[in-house]
């Protein structure tokens, strides 16, 4: 069953890093604007999401200029800093809260979740790109794709929803990107 997981593991991650390559690249622009100038990098996980949250600011290499974002450091937010929120899927109230609140102060953010299809719980595709979901209210969006668990099990169902996972590897490569633009900048100076 391993080996099995991993495979889709790893197809999974193949298939967000494909899909969502400009993404990547327009998010890390996005959220590269605060440190280079006098802003912070905040970070909002929902629920199992938070793992996010600790690896880039507690992990053993954190996110330079990166704060985990909580209810008395959105108050002092200012046009300087920017915001990085994961979501299980596009529809998370807190999520939609959050993205709501950021657009009416004009902070810009960037939020990766799953984007549901009518496939995958029998919800409308239109729905999470209305004007009350995380892609309808982000700056930029990243799709984890992930709208069922990776393994079969023996009645048809699906389990394995590695959402954490999935998340943590977006931060990864936003990260990484990140970093080579904020060396660049740093060169060009």
């Amino acid at each position: 069953m391993l080996k099995m997981f991993t495979t889709q593991l790893m197809g999974l991650f193949k298939k967000i890093s494909e899909s969502e390559e400009f993404s990547f690249e327009d998010g890390a622009r996005l959220l590269a604007q605060a440190p280079s100038g006098d802003g912070t990098i905040y970070i909002w996980g929902a629920r199992e999401m938070k793992a996010v949250e600790f690896e880039a600011v507690e992990g053993a290499e954190p996110l330079k200029s990166a704060k985990e974002l909580t209810a008395e450091k959105e108050t002092l937010l200012t046009n300087t800093d920017r915001v990085l929120i994961f979501s299980r899927n596009a529809h998370d109230e807190a999520a939609v809260a959050l993205a709501e609140r950021l657009q009416e102060k004009f902070i810009p953010f960037v939020a990766v979740s799953t984007v549901l299809d009518s496939a995958a719980g029998g919800e409308s595709e239109l729905a999470d790109v209305s004007a009350g979901s995380l892609p309808a209210l982000a700056d930029v969006h990243i799709d984890l794709q992930l709208t069922k668990g990776l393994l079969p099990d023996d009645e048809g169902n699906r389990y394995g929803y590695p959402s954490a996972m999935a998340g943590l590897f977006v931060y990864y490569g936003l990260k990484f990107t990140i970093e080579e633009i904020l060396a660049d900048y740093e060169d060009e100076e």
